[in-house]
């Protein structure tokens, strides 16, 4: 497969997942502003950060090490080695649920049985849920190396809706369960992406289409652990590289979800305040969670699969290398300026988004600022995302190995960062230590990429510079929408908070009539690339 067509499945893939994004975090937001008037904040508070950072690190560390590995060098690999080691995540899996159920039992504060009832159980069905979704991991990342977008997008659309659907039922039919309808939501959730991805390979293993394309694996006993006579039973090189990536993935791991390790083992907040601060963090991470991780996650396939890992530029062919470079500007521009919008309207419309989606409960007290805070740690989490996106993919085993020792150097000074200036700042405390972090991340990615491109002609930083019109032109909007809230937001009614409205959509269109006036490479990037129905009609 040229990288051209390469290129274009990224680019599908990419434009399918945020489209499944955008479906999941409507669904949730609609779904949590349902709930919040039905459950009681500690509830929020165990659910979002207590036991979904429990079936997050043991999906994570089970899985995500794996994942990278095996992802690399996209479709050239001995496919029943790959599955042998992909298996491999299951017992891993098992070993991780038994030492993490017992941290979560036994060493961390229990909530109130009188306030949230059903707390062991829950936390026993959450692990449970984990090592369910394991199972589909082999089909996983089959469908990933082969791009099959659209099978994704079914399996979790369908699990999503899924679980919201049965959310909504228990939580206005049986609101007394408490802890039990969200984890019988979550093993719903996990139980229908398993069975979409077993259906979907049962049908399509032995068939024309699957002849047609090539497809490695020809029956199903082809996707359980087997050995050939003569043969490895596992590709050992995948295996170094994954451990490689299993030691990075721990520390990543503890940067991704630090607020909520904080929060979790030194009770910095309490239930209450962590369900608060966990909707204004999710709210605050939407557009970065469906529109940047989808692109990271689907073009890091398609960098891991250009690129040879760990081999100078001058010694790769430099027509994949230019398209590389090329794709990578345009990507950072393109989460630059999506970055630096929402920095600049998140900013006065913080407090009016939380006041129409939760009442006062969220629109007083820190709330609000903390929203203004995350807008501003979005255009970092945007450019990061990004560049560590390249970083990974171009990297030797060896440069990996390295860069677990900064990722380890980065997790201590996190930690320490969140537990000083929680007590200093409350909330807002992690989310300044998320932006001091995320810095230090950035500049050693681009200082990575610069190195990178150093003896060629291409300079794919360039993407961080905006066009000086374009920041005028946010400039503006940040001062006219500043001036907007002060004046008619929120207090003054219906009336006047439509007219705040009014004015942030006026400047958001000057905004985006300045994009595409002075960012022409970008629009037709986005144009030619991340458009689902212009992609089609020209494949």
């Amino acid at each position: 497969m040229s990288s051209q067509d390469m290129l274009k499945n990224a680019s599908t893939l990419a434009s399918y997942n945020v489209l499944l994004q955008v479906m999941f975090r409507v669904l949730t937001f609609f779904l949590n502003a349902f709930t919040l008037r039905f459950v009681s904040k500690e509830l929020i508070g165990v659910v979002n950060v207590r036991l979904t950072l429990l079936y997050s690190t043991l999906v994570f560390l089970s899985r995500e090490a794996f994942r990278r590995a095996c992802l690399s060098g996209g479709t050239d690999h001995h496919w029943r080695q790959v599955i042998n080691l992909l298996w491999l995540t299951l017992p891993l899996g098992v070993l991780w649920a038994s030492l993490l159920v017992c941290v979560w039992l036994w060493l961390l504060e229990v909530p109130d049985p009188l306030t949230i009832p059903h707390y062991g159980p829950a936390v026993g069905l959450f692990a449970l849920a984990a090592l369910q979704e394991l199972l589909a991991e082999p089909l996983w990342v089959l469908a990933q190396a082969h791009m099959f977008v659209r099978l994704k997008v079914v399996a979790e659309s369908l699990a999503m809706v899924a679980k919201c659907v049965l959310t909504v039922v228990l939580v206005v039919s049986a609101p007394q369960w408490g802890l039990y309808i969200f984890s019988a939501a979550q093993l719903v959730y996990t139980g229908f992406l398993v069975l979409c991805y077993f259906v979907y390979f049962l049908r399509f293993l032995g068939s024309g289409e699957a002849n047609r394309k090539y497809f490695p694996l020809q029956r199903v006993a082809d996707l359980l652990p087997s050995r050939v006579e003569g043969e490895p039973v596992i590709d050992w090189t995948l295996a170094r590289l994954t451990w490689s990536f299993f030691k990075q993935s721990f520390l990543k791991q503890i940067l991704t979800e630090g607020e909520r390790y904080v929060m979790t083992f030194l009770n910095v907040l309490s239930f209450g305040e962590q369900g608060v601060y966990d909707i204004v963090n999710n709210l605050g991470s939407m557009v970065a969670r469906f529109i940047f991780l989808p692109i990271e996650e689907s073009f890091y396939v398609f960098f891991a699969k250009v690129l040879e890992r760990g081999r100078d530029v001058r010694q790769q062919k430099q027509e994949e290398v230019a398209i590389a470079a090329e794709v990578l500007e345009c990507l950072l521009k393109l989460v630059l300026v999506i970055g630096l919008i929402i920095t600049v309207f998140g900013y006065a419309y913080s407090h009016l988004a939380l006041d129409i989606y939760g009442g006062s409960l969220l629109s007083s007290g820190a709330g609000p600022s903390l929203l203004r805070c995350y807008s501003s740690y979005v255009l970092l989490l945007a450019i990061n995302g990004i560049t560590e996106c390249f970083v990974f993919a171009a990297m030797s085993k060896e440069e990996v190995d390295r860069y677990n020792l900064v990722m380890l150097a980065l997790s201590i000074s996190f930690l320490l960062l969140s537990y000083m200036l929680t007590w200093w700042a409350g909330g807002i405390g992690f989310i300044l230590a998320n932006c001091l972090n995320m810095g230090l991340r950035i500049l050693h990615s681009m200082f990575y990429i610069h190195r990178y491109f150093l003896s060629s002609q291409w300079t794919p930083l360039r993407g961080l510079m905006p066009s000086p019109l374009l920041l005028l032109a946010l400039a503006l909007s940040a001062v006219l929408t500043a001036l907007s809230e002060g004046v008619f937001c929120c207090d003054g009614g219906w009336l006047l908070r439509l007219v705040h409205i009014a004015v942030g959509a006026g400047c958001l269109l000057g905004v985006l009539v300045t994009v595409l006036l002075t960012e022409t490479k970008l629009v037709q990037f986005v144009w030619t690339q991340l458009l689902p129905r212009y992609g089609k009609k020209h494949t």
